[in-house]
């Protein structure tokens, strides 16, 4: 029986790891006419396309904006101009450059002290959720926590919460919707072009007046006479808000809905928290935010058997991958002490994901507080709702209840 690969099938979106399951063992170099791509699923592959900067381009914005008519590219200039400056849709020496600039100021150093204002903000929110025994987990904790860690990196005044995440959703129609909306594109543009009006104003304050924040470290950085643009500031302050806490938030509730499954597994974490550090990564493997990574064969190549031809899409899917059992044993249950540093959730190679350390530190306070104060977590609906989304894997909303005092 031929694989009829549906990703957006609502069940799939609900649980994707079965079909994942039967690609990986019965056609890992998929070809998906739904999608126009090649699907890859296996470890080996995904993680070879990945460091693969030479034969595969991430460059796959451009070719698609060069294809519309002039009239419909005029109406979307704000979303093509900052989003083809985003590093993750560029490939070397322009993604090279823009990763040199931003490494700068987002290392690990400046990531360790933000975790005093991590830890702030989980008890704050927490604070919020007082003795109610039942609660929106993503509208009040999932949601909140990591846009508001941005925002405060990049200066943003807090009370503009509301409007960014109503501006990232209506950019998320755009990148790896699966919402056949009509007027996608247009919401998509009228989001991105307020944003950027957003950080052009904040970078403008930022020159004339520099702050304790990262915008002023981006603002005034220099290196050997190279600074960036401020059209590449803008987008990358763009970048970092919508990709940053999107991604995080999913992080969070699909690795907390995962806990809640494996209540063993919960209850080991809750009586020995050292194992923080390796249960985020095994949440990251078992259910990452990330289901599939774009690229462009620059030249034709064999994978899993298959020649992909030059100028083909292909679609790799670290879900997938970091199941695979050729790689991690008993992939499909979770084990908070298995701690998989080789999994693929934040992507490999030159493009690994810039904010992993973040991620990783949010988690980290969030999940451990979690099971720490809210005993009994469980949801309390039989069918929590998917994001329709091909990209990022996540719950629209997760209500919880607990056994509050």
């Amino acid at each position: 029986m031929t694989l009829d690969y549906r990703p957006s099938d609502p069940a799939v979106l609900a649980d994707p790891f079965g079909v994942y399951r039967r690609l990986r063992d019965e056609d890992p170099a998929h070809w998906s006419p739904r999608l126009k791509a090649w699907v890859l699923t296996r470890y080996e592959d995904v993680k070879r396309v990945c460091l693969d900067t030479a034969g595969m381009s991430s460059d796959r914005l451009r070719p698609f904006f060069a294809t519309l008519p002039s009239a419909e590219a005029a109406r979307m200039g704000e979303l093509i101009r900052i989003l083809t400056l985003w590093m993750v849709f560029r490939d070397p020496p322009e993604h090279t450059r823009l990763r040199r600039l931003a490494s700068r100021v987002f290392h690990v150093r400046s990531i360790h002290a933000l975790r005093p204002n991590v830890e702030a903000l989980t008890q704050w929110l927490l604070e919020r959720i007082g003795e109610r025994a039942s609660f929106d987990f993503i509208a009040e904790f999932a949601g909140p926590l990591p846009a508001l860690v941005i925002m405060d990196m990049l200066g943003v005044p807090r009370a503009d919460l509301p409007r960014l995440k109503r501006l990232s959703d209506e950019m998320a129609l755009f990148i790896g919707s699966a919402r056949a909306a009509a007027d996608k594109y247009e919401r998509a543009e009228a989001a991105t072009h307020e944003m950027a009006d957003l950080f052009r104003s904040l970078i403008k304050e930022r020159r004339a007046s520099r702050r304790a924040d990262l915008l002023s470290d981006l603002v005034h950085l220099e290196e050997d006479g190279d600074r960036l643009t401020e059209d590449e500031l803008v987008a990358m302050c763009v970048l970092l808000l919508f990709a940053g806490h999107e991604t995080t938030t999913h992080h969070i509730a699909n690795g907390l809905a995962a806990l809640m499954r494996f209540p063993a597994e919960m209850e080991k974490l809750r009586r020995n928290p050292a194992l923080a550090p390796a249960a985020v990564e095994e949440l990251l493997r078992y259910d990452g935010p990330v289901q599939m990574i774009q690229r462009i064969a620059l030249d034709e190549v064999e994978v899993g058997g298959v020649a992909i031809p030059k100028g083909s899409f292909v679609v790799l899917c670290p879900g997938a991958a970091n199941r695979d059992p050729a790689v991690f044993a008993h992939p499909d249950r979770l084990d908070v002490a298995r701690a998989p540093k080789n999994h693929v959730a934040f992507g490999n190679g030159a493009h690994f994901c810039i904010g992993a350390p973040l991620a990783r530190a949010e988690a980290r306070v969030a999940v451990g507080a979690l099971v720490r104060r809210l005993p009994n977590l469980r949801v309390t609906t039989r069918r929590p709702r998917w994001r329709p989304s091909f990209t990022l894997r996540g719950l629209a909303e997760l209500p919880l209840g607990w056994d509050a005092a």
